[in-house]
């Protein structure tokens, strides 16, 4: 999807059309539609010729891209849980596993990455009404291991702005959701988590679109990108007039918000509740 978006950029700017791409490899302008969708697999061939048609001789950013385009091929580790995933979600946990910063934005429940065991299997169960037990852990289990990139030696930095809904709608019984608020106090105080709680006091906010999730990466030359989840599909949005908007909701969320010292107090003072 990266190298795609890469593809068209490089395609726009020389006022190249998907018909005369795709006739410069031997394909059709769907072709070229689908592979800048991020839809279909590379061939090598493919991207080498396009990089020349576009101009693209700089041999650092031709190897650049034709990386990219090998990474694409390889089937990531989620690949193996996609029996039990919504068609347009492994998309998401390979560019999230890609990324260096990672913004979001929760308000029905707390963020996958920061979930506990417990709570996840509640989310899960809930979401997945009739599905088998082994089906449910297998969700719960690719939710677990998402969240080792929180601490890897390479760990994106994780800023996440959670609404207090998602932290008094409860799931699962109340240990369920006293063992959350805990995990959430402690993850907090990781040097690569800034978490922030919006509160009821506030009022109206800029998340008032629902929920969201700003995707960037290592890679100065990779757009960013902005994951909005619905019920039977979901946008993936790179343009950037699109993500700037996102961002602006998401510097205002941030600046509306209390600290994360404030937020822990917070969550303390709800645990103290519970």
């Amino acid at each position: 999807m990266l190298l795609g978006s890469q593809l068209r950029r490089l395609r726009e700017a020389r006022g190249i059309t998907r018909e005369a791409a795709g006739y410069s490899i031997r394909a059709s302008e769907s072709k070229i539609s689908r592979m800048e969708l991020g839809r279909v697999s590379f061939k090598t061939r493919d991207v080498e010729d396009l990089l020349t048609l576009y101009g693209i001789t700089d041999e650092q950013e031709r190897n650049s891209l034709l990386s990219l385009a090998r990474e694409a091929n390889v089937a990531g580790w989620w690949h193996s849980y996609s029996d039990v995933l919504p068609s347009w979600f492994p998309t998401y946990v390979g560019l999230e596993g890609a990324a260096s910063l990672i913004r979001a934005y929760e308000v029905q429940f707390v963020h996958g990455l920061l979930q506990t065991e417990a709570y996840a299997r509640a989310v899960v169960r809930r979401g997945m009404k009739g599905a088998s037990t082994a089906d449910v852990e297998k969700r719960v289990a690719l939710r677990l291991e998402r969240q080792k990139c929180l601490v890897a030696e390479s760990a994106p930095e994780f800023h996440i702005v959670l609404d207090e809904a998602a932290l008094r709608r409860p799931y699962g019984d109340r240990e369920v959701m006293r063992g959350q608020l805990q995990h959430l106090i402690e993850i907090s105080q990781r040097p690569n988590v800034r978490l922030q709680i919006m509160p009821f006091s506030f009022g109206g906010h800029s998340g008032e679109s629902g929920a969201f999730t700003i995707l960037s990466f290592p890679e100065s030359d990779l757009s960013d990108v902005v994951y909005l989840e619905q019920l039977t599909s979901a946008l993936y949005l790179d343009k950037h007039e699109d993500v700037a908007q996102y961002e602006k909701a998401m510097k205002e969320l941030q600046q509306d918000s209390p600290g994360p010292d404030e937020s822990r107090d917070l969550l303390r003072g709800l645990l103290q509740l519970s």
